[in-house]
């Protein structure tokens, strides 16, 4: 991946590393324990299992001395293991649960002692063919450099990942040995050597899979991302979502939508966000963690964090922060920034406004170009503001301050203190015309001409 500061398997996709991936479709299996060797960039692994996968027990390969050396230290991490035994890719994050529900079913219907997973390539240039006997057992694997021509028109390959008897599969790694080109131990080596001693080694097909089988650099990160949006996509669509164009559209796979909401286009959705029925998101939006309820509309707009109420418009080009809480009907209009804000019941924020650590009541009205000053230059400090209050074009509210229930504010207003219910609190200084300024300051501008010109059209009116 030419990274220096990330871990191959802690790339993300999709809103989940690609580790992650394999972890929550391993999950799916409930099994009895989940471990993932560590190795190079082992703390930042390490630390990522902690945080975001309980349960998930690393095992350190400090040497990292092959697949199979991988293995073994995964299996004397843990002692003698009775039952199936499955082996996985850390880097493959297009792998499905429902994948591996048929690796395991494949591998304990047949009596396996292993089983590969494999599969249906149009193109298998490269890659190792499966050889199959007569009762659909694996006879062998070829590789491309060995194949005949009957071989090489194979279509079915070795995805890498299988699954083994576990008491055989610790039995088999004894015998492994690092007699080949790199001097590594081979889990490759465990399928021959238990199918020299007589032990049948199966195949379970996956017809479906599509792009690569292990991500190695950011190209085939890209192709990867790509592949999971487009079935994250599908899925939801088949659910009843309208995508305008999914050739736009992201959406992480922890993302929620119900039946009937709409996704414009150029819109993503991060995290764990979840669009309700009805609503409608796009076109331009970026979701991040944020709920966004039945009927509402969001556009143009960046939201993360908030939870957007049933029937709420945001947008054009608003900016919701973390802790923003919008209810029923309420609206974020155009460049409005909120940070921490809880805007009530039917409440209307429509231009040019910031609302920071502040709380609004129902029916209320907040005017254009108004800041609601939360930072004292040493800490934030909360405003509130009650219900059907109507505050004035370019106020400044200076936290912390409180106005009443069905109160009004002048245009132009520095509110510094509290505002009774039913008052109307004016904060400015009176409006003084100092005559003929123009032409005593800017005499011969085009503004003196003009004031000049009124001032004779005034005269003749006379």
């Amino acid at each position: 991946m030419k990274s220096r500061k990330v871990p191959k398997v802690l790339h993300e996709l999709g809103g989940r590393t690609m580790v992650g991936h394999v972890l929550a479709a391993s999950r799916e299996l409930e099994p009895e324990r989940l471990l993932v060797v560590v190795g190079h960039g082992r703390q930042k692994v390490i630390a990522h299992l902690e945080a975001g996968w309980p349960g998930a027990r690393p095992v350190l390969q400090a040497e990292q001395n092959g697949t199979g050396h991988a293995v073994r230290m995964a299996l004397e991490a843990v002692g003698s293991i009775d039952g199936t035994v499955l082996v996985l890719n850390g880097d493959a994050p297009l792998l499905r649960g429902d994948v591996l529900h048929e690796l395991l079913a494949v591998h304990e219907g047949e009596g396996n002692a292993a089983t590969i997973l494999t599969a249906d390539l149009p193109d298998p240039t490269g890659y190792g063919r499966m050889i199959r006997a007569a009762d659909g057992s694996v006879s062998a694997i070829v590789e491309e450099k060995d194949a005949d021509a009957a071989q090489r028109a194979i279509t079915e390959i070795n995805v890498g990942m299988y699954a083994f008897d576990g008491a055989l599969l610790g039995a088999a790694l004894k015998q492994v040995t690092t007699d080949n080109a790199k001097g590594e131990e081979y889990l490759t080596d465990v399928v021959t050597i238990l199918r020299d001693s007589g032990h049948r080694v199966g195949g379970a097909l996956d017809r479906h899979w599509l792009g690569p089988l292990g991500v190695n650099d950011r190209v085939q990160l890209a192709e990867a991302r790509r592949l999971l949006n487009d079935r994250v996509l599908e899925a939801h669509m088949r659910q009843g979502v309208t995508i305008v164009d999914p050739m736009s559209t992201w959406v992480d796979v922890q993302v929620t939508i119900e039946p009937d909401a709409v996704i414009e286009p150029g819109t993503q959705l991060r995290g764990t966000t979840h669009v309700a029925a009805g609503a409608r998101v796009g076109p331009g939006c970026t979701l991040t963690d944020t709920t966004v309820g039945e009927d509402a509309v969001v556009v143009n707009a960046v939201c993360e964090g908030a939870e957007i109420g049933p029937e709420v418009s945001v947008g054009p080009f608003a900016y919701l922060r973390p802790g923003t809480k919008l209810a029923r009907g309420a609206k974020a209009g155009t460049y409005v920034e909120m940070k921490n804000a809880v805007v009530g019941e039917g409440t209307k924020v429509p231009h040019l406004t910031y609302v920071g650590d502040a709380e609004i009541g129902a029916g209320s009205n907040i005017g254009a170009a108004c800041v609601f000053v939360n930072y004292d230059g040493v800490e934030k400090r909360k405003s509130v503001v009650g219900d059907h209050v109507k505050v004035g074009s370019d106020n400044m509210l200076v936290a912390p301050v409180n106005i009443g229930d069905g109160a009004y504010t002048a245009a132009g207003s520095v509110i510094t203190g509290d505002v009774p219910p039913g008052a109307m609190a004016v904060a400015r200084a009176r409006q003084r015309n100092v005559e003929g300024w123009v032409e005593r300051k800017r005499p011969g501008t085009p503004s003196a001409e003009a004031a000049r010109r009124a001032q004779e059209r005034a005269e003749q009116g006379d």
